[in-house]
């Protein structure tokens, strides 16, 4: 009997090196590997972000695209991977994101593979989009909900809402966070970090409230704040930066992606502070929350149902201020104790790689 043939699409690719998608198909990758699952997995990448293009990586067949992932040729990148696999016989394929969900009905008349998308965030609610392309990305989620054979929210919120807003079940399957722990710590004492300090460790975008967290932190002066970020990537992030500066007790750290030099910031950090206001199971959160540190997250659906109510939740700089001066030893210890094991319990990458293999396998 033929073995049954898998692909991955929707990412930048393999090995992962930019957001949550690609660590979560590099970590699919992995298990696949490491578990010598009997099926052949594609996964495809876009040719221009890597300036090698090896066949294979671990046990996956390597596909490249001559388009960007992300931005205006994201579209077009989802399209032609999707004729892709279609091409080589895939039998399902598995599409991260809604980008490419509107080719899902030319896809079905000349595919019999089965589609499994995970559809993320509620991505068409971000600040950041408008107009037309807030239209297109609706389109594109009610596209991805009627037209896949499974549909996969990574947050129970986010699920309710496919519920609730074309009564279609969703399969939850969380991210794995686990990860975070394996890199060896490498101290950068070029950064110059406080002794004690809150981190905060995120895209600088509205919806993470970067300016509420930035804002609570300018009041308690005795407090320090590390906030991680891409600060140069628009006028919001170069604003805030601009206003904030001349605070002393808060740093403002560009983009850190070695994973050494990552896992040393967040060792040093006492609290964890997450704004995240959209999207479901934000990655950065379920890493930080195997850190065992206190967490105080934005009060939205999504970072309740992530922590199981155990965080401490804020929705403006006064809350944050009362929640953080308020905190004492025994509390944090205990927030941050059931952090992690809840992080233990169901943000592991054995636990998300078992999931959706059973759903490949089951399809």
């Amino acid at each position: 009997m033929a073995q049954a043939r898998w692909a991955i699409l929707g990412t930048v690719g393999v090995p992962g090196n930019y957001g949550g998608f690609e660590t979560l198909a590099e970590n699919l990758v992995r298990f696949h590997s490491k578990h010598k699952i009997a099926g052949q997995l594609s996964v495809y990448c876009s040719k221009g972000s890597y300036p090698e293009h090896p066949p294979r990586y671990l046990s996956a067949e390597l596909r490249y695209i001559n388009l960007n992932a992300n931005g205006p040729q994201s579209i077009p990148y989802d399209f032609f991977s999707l004729l892709g696999a279609v091409r080589h016989q895939t039998d399902v394929i598995v599409l991260l994101g809604v980008s490419g969900a509107l080719a899902l009905p030319f896809i079905r008349m000349i595919s019999r593979a089965r589609i499994l998308t995970n559809i993320d965030g509620i991505e068409w609610r971000r600040e950041k989009w408008r107009g037309l392309a807030r239209l297109i990305l609706k389109w594109s989620e009610r596209a991805a909900v009627k037209w896949s054979h499974v549909v996969i929210a990574d947050n129970a919120a986010i699920a309710k809402y496919v519920h609730d807003s074309y009564g279609v079940d969703c399969k939850v399957v969380a991210y794995g966070g686990d990860h975070a722990l394996q890199a060896e710590s490498v101290a950068d004492p070029s950064l110059d970090l406080p002794d004690s300090y809150a981190l905060t460790l995120c895209r600088i975008e509205p919806e993470n409230n970067v300016g509420t967290i930035l804002d609570a932190f300018s009041l308690m002066p005795e407090r320090n704040l590390v906030v991680v970020g891409n600060w140069k990537k628009s006028d919001y992030g170069r604003n805030l930066r601009r206003r904030f500066q001349r605070f002393a007790n808060i740093k403002m750290l560009d983009p850190v992606y070695d994973p050494g030099k990552l896992r040393w910031i967040r060792d040093g950090a006492s609290a964890y502070v997450h704004g995240h206001s959209a999207g479901g199971t934000n990655p950065s959160l379920v890493e930080m929350m195997h850190f065992g540190i206190p967490v105080f997250a934005h009060g939205c659906n999504f970072n309740r149902f992530s922590t199981e109510g155990c965080a401490v939740y804020f929705e403006n700089p006064a809350e944050l201020v009362a929640s953080v001066t308020g905190l004492d030893d025994a509390a944090a210890q205990e927030i941050g104790s059931a952090m992690r094991e809840i992080a233990q319990r169901r943000y592991t990458w054995e636990q998300v790689g078992r999931a959706y293999f059973e759903l490949l396998e089951r399809v």
